[in-house]
């Protein structure tokens, strides 16, 4: 579809403007995906002003707490010379207009969001603009110099027009090519901060989640998954199921045995009634005592290169002390609080699905593989998710092909609903990591030989949507590789060891920086009190060459007054990490009481180049800290006999409100690059607690969750 057909396609959405824009893709990572030529564009968001004065955002990425439904709006107002609270805003269905400029795909992730749309959505803004300026000066016959906008109207000489009144001229107008954007000293949102424009409604309950979904005839699904990973079904008698009040059917899926019934409460007592006699295959040989173990043998020995320089081994031989440390981290559940749930309804050669999904073109096309339809067959409603965190960004869309392989099964319109059992048991998981890492110190206590080699499964690996399997999986080694500490390391040498089972893994908040930055950070804590250096000062030395680094961490040293001696019984601890863009400092004070840990107050500080909404990236690192915290503490998943261990929040516990430590954000003034705020806030918060933790009791903490840690303070 070319621009001309685009633009021509509002009438089909009713009178009034509808523009849409494209920009070329500046990055080669799109080239993963979709073949890019040179000066090729792809067309991305796009927004609709209608004659009754209605203007519309549709979003290229969807709201699940991070704020988008907030600030990709902003980005468009302040070009637009519209009032933010008058618009109203929606999700963009799946298509391709809205692929991703970096990842070439339809997807909301990677703390993306707002620094890949901010040129595009301020483009599409003045766009309109310029057009709604152009049809007053028109309209009033006075010159386009004469003409200016403001708040929703254009003025044109003594004449004023609603950007209602204009729509229809405007949309007839040629759509210029190119448009100049607005000086920032002339922004009323972009870098003010504004309220959240979906409080209220997810405040008073008005706000529609995938599982609120409910219509005449739709019935509710649910469905017994193997207890093992990778088990299959081998027989099941579903006579006492169809027995229970309210269940209409059974049926067998390519996943499981699922139970269709008036109501949820009717479904999962059909589904604790079924009797099924499960393959368990290889995966009842997976225990996690016995992968620690043989991760950790492994861990011994040199992985495939990631980052080589030197002779890591020669160095380590000859330098003046050598530390070392071997960490351990489980898998983890996502946890987000809206369990997975899918809405569909198949009518005929349609099908249209209601979910909250971070995919949604994806989702799309593999929902039409599993009917045999196009994919322009699918009509995919986006609600708002209760949470995602990576989870709902399946590549194999695996909770929605499920639904659709219950709709197809049973000609019913369903709502399958995952219990948080459901969730938690038969989902998918943040890798099990081991890292084995040996520094080597000069005499100054410098390091002069880094060997770090990395155990676990490849996320893109077995994700097989960006292209081949990577022999190196970045995610796997980012926040060791590249990491500014080894820049100054002469001989270094960083290792990868990938790793297959059974169990399904995916991306986690922060990805591969939920291990790396905290084995990086501990052990630059640890090389400091060997040095018998303050930890804020060691760093200081290393990040000589790294002002975004050092702006953040002396913005938090600052601010939290790291220097000042604090009441008996408390301690301190900092770290500080770059990921998605983004560089943030946390500093941590911990005392210690009864063997266990309690936060009271974190200091961060965030420098991700202009903030768009600093209201909203205070918010993510309020998130994100809270997010870092519950991993630290809690986070931990095993699995005995090829079955998980944990069930839901009473054994998978996550940090509480009155766990909840007072949080002070504090953005630098930045005009760098801009990076995401969504997930760069979680790496830095579990090396921080544990840094504090050694200053209060002496122990350093390698194995994750710290609750498995009896801990004793100093005398």
């Amino acid at each position: 579809m070319n621009r001309r057909n685009f633009i021509q396609s509002g009438a089909l959405l009713g009178g009034g403007l509808l523009v849409s824009f494209t920009i070329p893709v500046a990055n080669k990572l799109a080239a993963l995906v979709t073949p890019v030529g040179e000066g090729s564009f792809m067309p991305n968001a796009f927004l609709k002003i209608g004659t009754d004065n209605s203007i519309t955002v549709y979003l290229s990425h969807v709201e699940m707490g991070q704020g988008v439904w907030t600030t990709l709006p902003m980005l468009l107002a302040d070009e637009l010379d519209a009032d933010l609270d008058k618009i109203k805003i929606e999700h963009a269905g799946p298509g391709k207009a809205y692929n991703h400029t970096v990842y070439g795909i339809q997807i909301t992730g990677g703390s993306t969001s707002t620094w890949s749309e901010f040129d595009r959505y301020r483009n599409a803004g003045a766009t309109a603009r310029i057009l709604l300026t152009q049809a007053a000066s028109r309209r009033a016959g006075v010159a386009i110099t004469a003409c200016r906008t403001e708040k929703g109207y254009v003025i044109a000489g003594n004449q004023q027009f609603t950007y209602g009144e204009l729509a229809t001229e405007a949309g007839k107008l040629p759509v210029p090519e190119k448009v100049t954007l607005k000086p920032p000293s002339d922004w009323r949102y972009i870098g003010k901060g504004s309220k959240r424009v979906d409080s209220l409604v997810k405040t008073n309950g008005q706000a529609k989640f995938g599982i609120d979904m409910q219509f005449p005839g739709l019935l509710t699904a649910v469905v017994a998954h193997a207890p093992v990973f990778g088990g299959k079904v081998k027989s099941f008698d579903a006579s006492k199921a169809k027995a229970v009040p309210g269940v209409r059917q059974v049926v067998q899926i390519p996943t499981g045995i699922a139970v269709i019934a008036d109501h949820f409460w009717a479904a999962q007592q059909g589904r604790k009634a079924l009797q099924i006699t499960w393959d368990h295959g290889p995966g009842a040989m997976l225990n996690t005592a016995a992968q620690t173990k043989e991760y950790k043998k492994l861990a011994e020995t040199k992985g495939l290169p990631a980052q080589e320089k030197g002779d890591a081994d020669a160095a380590l031989n000859k330098s003046a002390k050598v530390l070392s440390g071997e960490y351990v981290f489980s898998y983890l559940a996502h946890a987000a609080m809206e369990p997975l749930n899918c809405t569909v309804k198949i009518d005929g050669d349609r099908c249209e699905i209601w979910t909250g999904t971070q995919m949604p073109g994806i989702d799309q096309v593999n929902a039409a593989n599993v009917l045999g339809f196009k994919p322009e067959q699918i009509k995919l409603n986006i609600p708002f998710l209760g949470g995602g965190f990576g989870r709902r960004a399946t590549p194999g869309s695996d909770f929605v092909v499920e639904a659709v392989h219950i709709a197809k099964a049973s000609g019913k319109p369903i709502k399958m609903v995952w219990t948080r059992e459901d969730d938690m048991k038969a989902g998918y998981y943040r890798p099990f990591f081991v890292h084995n890492v040996k520094v080597g110190l000069d005499k100054k206590g410098l390091p002069v030989a880094w060997l770090h080699n990395i155990v676990g499964q490849s996320i893109m690996g077995e994700a097989k949507i960006f292209g081949p399997p990577p022999k190196i999986d970045n995610t796997s080694v980012e926040g060791v590789k590249d990491s500014p500490y080894l820049q100054t390391v002469p001989d270094h040498y960083v290792g990868l060891h990938t790793t297959k089972e059974l169990v399904p893994i995916l991306w986690f908040r922060s990805v591969g920086n939920t291990h790396t930055a905290y084995a990086m950070e501990t052990m630059l804590d640890e090389l400091a009190h060997s040095a018998g250096e303050d930890p804020v000062d060691y760093r200081v030395k290393l990040f000589k060459d790294h002002p975004r680094h050092l702006a953040a961490l002396n913005l938090v040293a600052d601010k939290g007054n790291w220097k000042k001696e604090l009441p008996a019984g408390r301690f301190k601890g900092i770290a500080i990490h770059e990921s998605f863009g983004s560089y943030v400092a946390v500093m941590a004070e911990v005392s210690i009481s009864n063997g266990s840990v309690r936060v009271h107050k974190v200091d961060c500080a965030i420098d991700c180049g202009l903030p768009v909404n600093p209201d909203g990236v205070k918010a993510q690192m309020e998130s994100g800290i809270i997010f870092g915290l519950t991993m630290a503490l809690y986070g931990e998943l095993t699995i005995k006999d090829g079955q998980l261990q944990q069930n839901n929040f009473y054994d998978y516990r996550i940090a509480r409100m009155n766990e909840c430590p007072e949080i002070n954000v504090h953005i630098v003034e930045s005009n760098e690059k801009m990076g995401g705020a969504g997930e760069c806030g979680v790496p830095p918060t579990a090396p921080a607690i544990a840094n504090a933790i050694f200053a209060a009791t002496g122990t350093r903490i390698y194995n994750l969750p710290i609750v498995n840690h009896k801990l004793i303070q100093k005398a």
